[in-house]
Order: C-alpha cells, then structure tokens, then sequence
C-alpha cells in the first residue's frame, strides 16, 4: 500500500478550501493558517519545483518527457512524511502514454471534491478570464488540460464527466460535493477525517472549519493575497463561494448545454 492521499478535483471545486482545513485540523494552528503555505502539507502534483532536481530542462520537456518523469516524482513525493501525504491534483485519473496520472503503487487513496459544473463554469471562467461559453466547451473536451508554465507542468483535465469518473470508480477513495461542504461543513468535514482514519475531535474540527470559513480566506487574500490565483483572472479567488449561482449567472441554453454535455453523471451526484 502506498502513501499518497491525492487530494483530487476539476478546477474550481473546492480543492483549496479542503487543503485549508487540513492544514488547520492536522496543525493546529492558534491562528488561521496562511493560506500561502498549503505546500507545508499539501503540495501540489504538477509543481514545477519538484520535477527541476530530476530534469536540468524540466521547464521545456515535451508532455510526454514529463509523462514519463512523473512516476520518479510521485516517489519523491512519499519522502516529504513519514506517514501519509495528501497531494493535491487536478489530474484526471488517467493514463498518458501508459502512464498513469496517479502512480497506483504509491497510493493510499483519494478524497476527491465534486461540484455542480455550471457553478464551475462560472468559477473557471473569473479565474482564467476566459467567457462562460469557452469554458463550457473546454469542460467537454476530452484532451483538456492545463499547459505548462514557469511554476508547473502539465495537467490532464479531459471532461468534467471523464473526471469525476475516473476518480469516483476507484475503491479507496471518498467522494466529498462541494456543497455538503456549505451546507454541513460539521458533517461534511467530520466524514473527510474519519476517512483519514481518525476520530473527529469536535472542538478541534470546529476550530479548523472556522479557520477555514470562506470570509476569512477572503480576507487573507485581501490584506496579502494569495500566490496561486491565476494573474489572468478578473476576480479575487475566493470570489464568493455561493453555490446555485448559475440560476442567475448562467443563460438557459449556457445551462441546457452543460447539462446535455454532462447530465448522466450530473444525475448520479444529485445535480439534476
């Protein structure tokens, strides 16, 4: 059995908050931890820093080049603890050449953050500046990814559909929706750790979601911003956090075209 917990979601599903409330429980902060540390215990997958020391050229490797490093990578990644890692990825639970996104053999399992697609789509489209319509069509495109950059490698994203999918088939994990985690974040939280194989401490489970409350996130980045937002978006990161934006956001056919790209795993997950 392996050691990587992957922390797993299609952009703008949570992925963030529920890194934030691990650093909060797991540490125990007296103070809300800076959100500009996730690294501290949640690194990210595609960070271009860790594939530097296995590649003098890592930032110009071809996608297959860094397919085939990835592997060496996710064994590195073991090293950074002595018990689990909980590695954040966007990721499609896919292969690549063969290669898969997620090594199995160094997996523990994956708590993976699901959200209704047309709040993403709005979500997606402030944070790479792009219009609701393109995004609508990248998240139907099965090739999707993020490209590379001076801070990371490539990412497969394939459809929202091929995503959750190819997360929520495997055994070991768990499937968290972002809007448990509004609605009943003592529940929805307490499950995230008895997961992890512990027993939720109320006190300590209501101090880390406070500390991980999204107008306190907001407010960090406000006063000393946040690293990781895309310096393409028009909006904050923690934009607002609502779910069931997309009744007033979204036209009637930008909703009617996400759910006939999407409906059948829409349905499985409550969001038709």
């Amino acid at each position: 059995m392996g050691k990587i917990i992957w922390l797993a979601s299609y952009p703008k599903s949570g992925n963030t908050w529920l890194r934030i409330f691990l650093h909060n429980y797991i540490q125990q902060p007296g103070s809300p931890y800076n959100i500009n540390a996730l690294a501290d215990l949640t690194p990210t997958e595609c960070a271009l820093a860790f594939f530097q020391p296995h590649h003098p050229h890592a930032a110009r490797l071809t996608e297959t080049e860094t397919q085939q490093l990835r592997p060496k990578i996710h064994q590195y990644l073991t090293t950074l603890s002595d018990n689990l890692v909980f590695v954040k990825t966007h990721n499609a639970n896919l292969a690549f050449h063969g290669i898969p996104f997620c090594t199995p053999a160094l997996t523990a399992g994956a708590i993976t953050i699901i959200r209704d697609p047309r709040d993403i789509a709005i979500s997606y489209a402030a944070y790479t500046g792009q219009s609701i319509d393109d995004t609508i069509t990248l998240m139907n495109q099965k090739g999707a990814a993020n490209a590379p950059s001076p801070l990371q490698v490539f990412e497969l994203l394939s459809t929202w559909s091929a995503h959750v999918t190819s997360w929520t088939q495997t055994t070991t994990q768990l499937a968290i929706r972002y809007e448990d985690m509004v609605a009943t974040p003592e529940k929805t939280f307490a499950k995230i750790i008895s997961f992890l194989g512990g027993a939720p401490d109320p006190t300590r489970l209501a101090r880390a979601i406070d500390f991980s409350a999204f107008p306190t996130l907001a407010a960090q980045e406000k006063s000393a911003g946040y690293a990781a937002h895309a310096p393409t978006a028009a909006t904050p990161f923690f934009r607002e956090g609502r779910p069931g934006q997309w009744r007033t956001r979204l036209t009637p056919a930008q909703a009617q075209r996400i759910a006939a790209d999407h409906g059948e795993v829409m349905i499985k997950f409550g969001y038709l």
